[in-house]
């Protein structure tokens, strides 16, 4: 019987969650929503990293270290960038090249995000569909004590240090979902929201007017994938964030950030349970393959349970 599943999601974590998903799903009943709210211009070039971050992953041609970028990628292009006095605090392997080149091709010729990330997809033999969040601009941009900073200016080259006062989606307000978004949420049986920064990978999603309000309108249960194990966040800088921005790091805060558009929030085995909403608990923490299956398992089992009432 088929399943329809719809994923919002960011970069290393979602992917690794809908990975997990493609294991114990057929690849075409699942529906992935990405943040572009990361997407910048650097070297000329258009780059979508956490749309690539997917791209990667589901085509097993991710770096199994990093998680992000590609296995066995080769460096030529930034020692001759060096050489040449460029700005080199964005690394562009000579592989992953050849998604942006012909990425800022494609949009140059007037086409649309969504279009050349189905393209990549069907070329890397992914059966999912991956779609952008919007095909419209949209740049995440923090406050800090270092004035406003672009995101990748922020992650990549201050490597997180400077401190967040506050966070704003330039563009949001009169973006656009991609098309085929909102249908994929409204035909979703399941909707996952993937253990993805909820404030820098999340939010830029919810942002786009009319997404959120799918959804609420949605008749699917929503789930909501804890990103904070043991008080802390695995990856990235969402422990960091939460505390500058005077946010509990716990559970709680993470139910109280998604309320009125979750159902019910899975969390690790050991961490506390928020009330007045619906949890199961497992080993989020995914290292391996089967840990993948068994979060996404998890967390459809969470939304069966909801929908049975």
């Amino acid at each position: 019987m088929s399943r329809r599943v719809a994923v919002l999601t960011g970069g290393v974590g979602g992917a690794k969650l809908v990975s997990g998903l493609a294991q114990i799903l057929p690849s075409a009943d699942i529906v992935v929503i990405v943040n572009t709210g990361d997407d910048f211009r650097h070297l000329g070039l258009y780059v979508s990293p956490d749309v690539d971050t997917l791209l990667y992953t589901l085509s097993g041609k991710a770096n199994r270290t990093q998680g992000w970028g590609r296995e066995g990628e080769s460096w030529a292009f930034m020692a001759a960038l060096r050489e040449l006095g460029g700005e080199d605090w964005f690394a562009l392997g000579d592989g992953d090249l050849a998604l942006h080149v012909l990425r800022s091709m494609h949009l140059a010729r007037g086409g649309a995000l969504t279009g050349i990330t189905r393209d990549f997809a069907t070329r890397f033999g992914i059966g999912c569909t991956i779609l952008p969040m919007s095909d419209d601009p949209v740049a995440t941009c923090l406050e800090t004590d270092e004035g406003m900073l672009e995101f990748q200016r922020y992650f990549v080259e201050r490597r997180c240090v400077p401190e967040v006062r506050r966070i704003v989606f330039r563009g949001a307000d009169v973006a656009k979902p991609a098309p085929g978004v909102t249908a994929a949420i409204a035909d979703a049986d399941a909707i996952l929201i993937a253990p993805s920064n909820p404030y820098l990978s999340v939010d830029p999603i919810l942002a786009i007017p009319g997404i959120g309000d799918a959804l609420i309108s949605s008749s699917a249960p929503v789930i909501a994938v804890s990103p904070i194990i043991g008080g802390k966040a695995v990856k990235g800088p969402t422990t960091k964030l939460m505390r500058e921005m005077e946010i509990v790091v716990d559970n709680a805060s993470i139910a109280a950030h998604y309320a009125g558009l979750i159902d019910g929030l899975l969390i690790d085995d050991g961490d506390d349970a928020p009330e007045g909403l619906a949890v199961m608990r497992t080993a989020t923490l995914m290292r391996s393959v089967d840990d993948r299956a068994r979060v996404a398992q998890a967390a459809l089992a969470l939304a069966d349970d909801i929908a049975r009432g």
